[in-house]
């Protein structure tokens, strides 16, 4: 049921434009009328909602998403139902997510990644205390806003005590395979940890441009998260910085109990990094500091 542009939803959001088509819902751009605000409204698909898990996953955003209120995630006003069809009015985010921009621009430079990883890991810090494990930590759900504050969206298959019901439907596994955490393909339940690791894919992904895993197969690329090392990004990037490196591994050390106990241990060796710019200034090798080269 596609919204008309004109429409009033709930006597409060009034429909201006059509902004987007995505795997679960139809997203329109809304004005509203109490708050004189522009917010997004996403209405779940109807063929999507056929599908009972899908409804309780967009209900379980919905839920998630607005009892959260922290500057890096979007903000989730309201939810309701429009004919009997639920829908989302959250913060109009007005910008790319992270995938977009890395497909543009190949990689990013260290500052500005560690940037963006202080803030991600920030508001996960902010959900898990909160008892929420996001599971689909990526590129795709980080959102660049103007002013270059990111935003963690996509709460749909976030987990929380309560809503433990979504792990449990059958011996499906939820996430995305590059980023997904040796625990989670094994069969065991996702915990802050295992967004963690999702973080540290992350933070691979922005400054060399590339997934740790190259295969073709999903099934192939969720046993090498179990089997396989963890590849340096001096794979793509020779001279990352050791304490890069570090806190990459750190992230993605196979048994959970070896990583950062939590996101703001995390947060914090990314703010060292961050106030010592020595630490991640590009080393050069012999020949190019005499003779200039790269």
């Amino acid at each position: 049921m596609p919204l008309k542009i004109g429409s009033l939803v709930d006597n409060r959001y009034r429909i201006s434009a059509r902004i987007g088509h995505g795997g679960m819902a139809e997203v329109y751009e809304a004005h509203d009328v109490i708050n004189k605000k522009v917010v997004a409204i996403k209405l779940i698909r109807e063929d999507v909602m056929s599908n009972p898990v899908n409804l309780l996953r967009f209900k379980n955003e919905a839920s998630i998403a607005a009892s959260l209120n922290h500057p890096n995630i979007v903000k989730v006003f309201n939810h309701g139902t429009i004919d009997g069809i639920p829908y989302i009015a959250n913060e109009y985010v007005k910008g790319q997510n992270l995938k977009e921009v890395l497909d543009f621009r190949s990689s990013l430079p260290l500052q500005e990644a560690i940037d963006i990883m202080m803030q991600l890991s920030a508001a996960l810090s902010y959900a898990h205390q909160r008892g929420i494990v996001h599971r689909d930590v990526k590129p795709d759900n980080l959102y660049v806003m103007g002013d270059g504050t990111i935003k963690l969206g996509d709460f749909g298959i976030a987990q929380t005590d309560s809503s433990a019901q979504l792990t449990s439907q059958g011996s499906e596994i939820v996430g995305s395979v590059h980023y997904l955490a040796p625990e989670i393909t094994s069969g065991k339940p996702a915990t802050a940890q295992s967004d963690i690791y999702a973080a540290g894919v992350t933070f691979y992904e922005l400054i060399t441009g590339h997934v740790p895993y190259l295969k073709d197969k999903a099934i192939d690329i969720a046993i090498a998260h179990v089997k396989e090392k963890f590849p340096s990004p001096k794979k793509w990037l020779p001279n990352c910085p050791r304490e890069v490196e570090r806190i990459i591994f750190k992230c993605v050390k196979k048994n959970p109990k070896e990583r950062y106990a939590n996101a703001n241990e995390l947060y914090n060796d990314l703010k060292a990094l961050k106030d010592n710019p020595k630490a991640i200034k590009e080393k050069k090798g012999f020949f190019a500091r005499i003779f200039g080269f790269k």
